[in-house]
């Protein structure tokens, strides 16, 4: 099975966690497909029923505005009954990006892993790491 990975990092923060994530997937027995969202095609998300996206926290706590929220907003009509992890990190604030991400999805019908994603607080360090590894794991058991 493979499992894409989906992310957008503006400092390597989110892009660490995205090479955790495929990590935990790999050592649940599938394999990640690992591409920044600028390579990354709709519509083979649409065809699969179990991916991550990543993000970090941008502005007023807000999605990535040029390339990662035109592609979620793509994305969004054809998530319903799909197996979705939501991972980023943030600078300031509380997390409340990721929760109105996840609420989003949950409201397209989508299946999170994770009921609020994965977060850290600025660089990601070996037990947000090993978070991200268990949720790859999660996300990748049948």
């Amino acid at each position: 099975m493979n499992v894409p990975v989906v992310y957008w990092s503006g400092t390597g923060n989110t892009r660490a966690m995205a090479g955790a994530v495929a990590e935990g997937i790999r050592s649940a027995g599938a394999e990640p497909i690992l591409m920044e969202v600028a390579d990354a095609d709709v519509a083979v998300l649409v065809s699969e029923d179990v991916f991550a996206l990543g993000c970090p926290s941008m502005g007023a706590e807000q999605l990535e505005e040029t390339e990662m929220e035109p592609f979620v907003e793509s994305l969004e009509p054809f998530v319903s009954g799909k197996k979705i992890l939501l991972f980023g990190s943030y600078g300031w604030g509380d997390g409340e990006w990721m929760r109105d991400w996840a609420e989003r999805m949950r409201n397209a019908g989508a299946v999170l892993i994770r009921d609020e994603g994965v977060i850290t607080n600025e660089s990601p360090d070996e037990e947000a790491l090993e978070e991200c590894r268990a949720a790859g794991k999660e996300l990748a058991a049948e």
